[in-house]
């Protein structure tokens, strides 16, 4: 089963979320801002990724951060950004099992869909 990970009031996670309704796709959403998962899950989804694909520069909470905390930026300080503040993190994040997908593209869902029929 897919599971779709993000915060459910995101209008990026309602147009995810819709697509794989649409295609008849079950998942299972699970909000990383409970406590612990996004910690849980950043080592694996940044060893299937990359951590830079997955850190959200774009949004408030990026621009809210000192000049401290987005200096000098690595893996390691953008995993421990990222389970501090789960909002950084890029939304959606899906997991397929072999395959990660991070954000929102219907032509990448469409994909996916097609190897999931």
């Amino acid at each position: 089963m897919l599971k779709i990970f993000g915060i459910r009031n995101c209008d990026t996670m309602k147009k995810a979320m819709h697509f794989l309704e649409a295609q008849g796709l079950a998942y299972e959403f699970v909000d990383y801002r409970q406590a612990g998962v996004a910690a849980k899950h950043l080592p694996d989804w940044c060893a299937r990724g990359d951590w830079q694909t997955l850190l959200n520069k774009r949004g408030l909470t990026w621009k809210k951060l000192s000049d401290a905390e987005r200096d000098n930026l690595d893996a390691a300080k953008a995993m421990q950004l990222m389970a501090e503040y789960p909002t950084l993190i890029k939304r959606p994040v899906l997991d397929a099992g072999q395959r990660l997908l991070v954000g929102f593209s219907a032509q990448t869902y469409q994909q996916l869909a097609d190897t999931c029929a």
